[in-house]
């Protein structure tokens, strides 16, 4: 039995939506791109893309382009705070011979990439805009957007992030992402020349890191328990309190922390949220995607690696079987994948919580390694 998706609503702009379109597309799919955000922007540093990450971009034709304008990396090293070295560990060429381990990209690349390839892709893209009302009839779901219009689409896919209004209207509003406890920390510096893969540091209330984005650039990040009552830092204090947080680490930390964090602004202050939704994720002709569905902490640096899997499996399904089938057939091959990656990186935010330094972190990142390095 042939397709019953022929136009799809993506809702989401980011890196999932803009996945999921380009998948699409390739498919032949007719496909309408709504973003809430009038600019079409991103906030952010820089993102760690994993072997399965480069796998999946090399299905939509950009592999190589995000290696050529990011870092590619071998694999990643774990050091006490004062720099003492703990393990190394090296990464399958997941994605084939012909292309590194890992990357890393500042998002405002990744994101320029992406949307000029669905750009390319002819897709329909309507920014400042977002949806109102879903009603989702047995032949279609009638949508009303927020500008008055109003379309009728074959599938509607929610990739609209960990905030997700499509969740809300589709779920209910109890599915609301959890503060973890923890937050993360990140800075734009200079590349040390040394660090050419994925450096962390583990100390008495989190960790630090630097991870490489370009030749000439990296990130400085922390991910820690803040004191209690400190988890908001007013926006002229974050460079000064950046550098408190970071003052028990040595070695490159400690040198970068020195040299690099001076502007309140170019600090960048998150809360770690995290929210998983039972399975299945979708209802009728509506389906979750990416952080809609499974956003979790950064700590195996998987979030987006997910997303665009999800992507491609949808794409995959959804244009080879009825919808139905399809979308169970989605769920089978997403749910437990993406469950085990949340359920490591949540494990790995509470010991760091729990001040279990003798925890097997490494071992446990490894873990997230080999699962995500099977096929999709």
């Amino acid at each position: 039995m042939p397709s019953e998706v022929s136009n799809v609503l993506v809702v989401g702009g980011g890196i999932g939506g803009l996945s999921a379109t380009l998948a699409l597309r390739r498919a032949g799919v007719e496909v309408d791109v709504v973003e809430i955000n009038p600019e079409w922007s991103v906030y952010g540093v820089g993102i760690i893309q994993p072997g399965n990450a480069l796998r999946a971009l090399d299905a939509l034709g950009l592999a190589q382009t995000v290696i050529d304008q990011g870092f590619p990396m071998e694999g990643s090293r774990f050091h006490l705070a004062d720099g003492t070295l703990l393990a190394a560990l090296p990464f399958e060429r997941v994605a084939g011979p012909q292309y590194p381990p890992m990357n890393g990209i500042t998002r405002s690349r990744l994101h320029t990439i992406l949307t000029d390839a669905v750009k390319r892709s002819g897709a329909d893209v309507r920014v400042g805009v977002t949806v109102d009302a879903l009603d989702d009839r047995e032949d279609a779901v009638h949508v009303t957007f927020s500008d008055g219009t109003q379309g009728d689409y074959d599938l509607v896919v929610g990739a609209d992030g960990i905030h997700s209004k499509i969740r809300s209207l589709v779920f209910g509003d109890q599915l609301k992402a959890e503060y973890t406890g923890q937050v993360c920390w990140r800075i734009n510096v200079p590349r040390p020349p040394q660090v050419e893969g994925i450096w962390m540091f583990a100390g008495t209330n989190g960790k630090a890191g630097c991870v490489p984005l370009a030749p000439d650039l990296a990130y400085l990040l922390l991910i820690e328990e803040p004191p209690a009552g400190q988890e908001w830092v007013p926006d002229d204090r974050l460079a000064a309190t950046m550098r408190e947080r970071l003052a028990e680490f040595g070695g490159i930390i400690g040198e970068l922390r020195d040299a690099h964090i001076d502007r309140d602004e170019d600090v960048v202050l998150r809360s770690v949220l995290a929210v998983f939704v039972d399975r299945p994720w979708h209802r009728g002709r509506v389906v979750l995607i990416g952080d809609a569905a499974h956003a979790t902490s950064p700590h195996v640096g998987q979030g987006a690696a997910m997303a665009i899997e999800d992507a491609l499996v949808l794409a995959d399904e959804t244009t080879s079987r009825p919808l139905q089938e399809a979308l169970e057939r989605f769920m089978e091959r997403r749910y437990e994948r993406c469950r085990i990656v949340s359920d490591i990186s949540r494990q790995i935010g509470r010991w760091e919580i729990e001040r279990k330094h003798d925890a097997d972190f490494a071992g446990l990142t490894q873990q997230s390694v080999v699962v995500t390095a099977e096929p999709i």
